[in-house]
């Protein structure tokens, strides 16, 4: 049984995260994510950790063999000359944006998708299933 036969959603996060990637690309901009550090199964250099976040620059330039899938983001890259295998869970992702202009989106710990949950209450009442939209900028 898939995730829409039980009434389950995947998560938007990774489709807005490769959306919002190809917009930036395409526009010949230089796609950085914002990453949360201590969100389990991240893998990055702690040394360049400040604040238990991360800025990286997914720029096909800047990084070998970027792949963005349902459950994280995976590339290799350099760091202070030394080869790293970056692995980043889509739910430690708290914005991608470009670095020229600052557009983007970001993320909060609540925009992961709930699977299954009703809205609070269990009222089907139209006001109470209204989808909430965020301003991008």
């Amino acid at each position: 049984m898939d995730n829409n036969e039980t009434g389950a959603l995947t998560s938007s996060r990774p489709y807005l995260l490769r959306g919002f990637y190809e917009w930036i690309v395409d526009n010949s901009l230089t796609p950085y994510i914002l990453v949360n550090a201590t969100h389990p199964g991240v893998m990055v250099p702690p040394e360049s950790v400040v604040n238990g976040q991360i800025v990286l620059n997914i720029n096909s330039a800047a990084v070998q063999r970027l792949t963005l899938d349902n459950d994280a983001v995976r590339f290799g890259a350099r760091f202070a000359g030394t080869h790293w295998e970056i692995c980043v869970p889509v739910g430690a992702v708290l914005a991608i944006y470009a670095k020229e202009n600052g557009r983007g989106i970001t993320f909060s710990d609540d925009d992961e998708d709930q699977p299954g949950e009703p809205p609070s209450g269990g009222s089907s009442s139209p006001a109470s299933s209204r989808p909430q939209l965020k301003l991008v900028t």
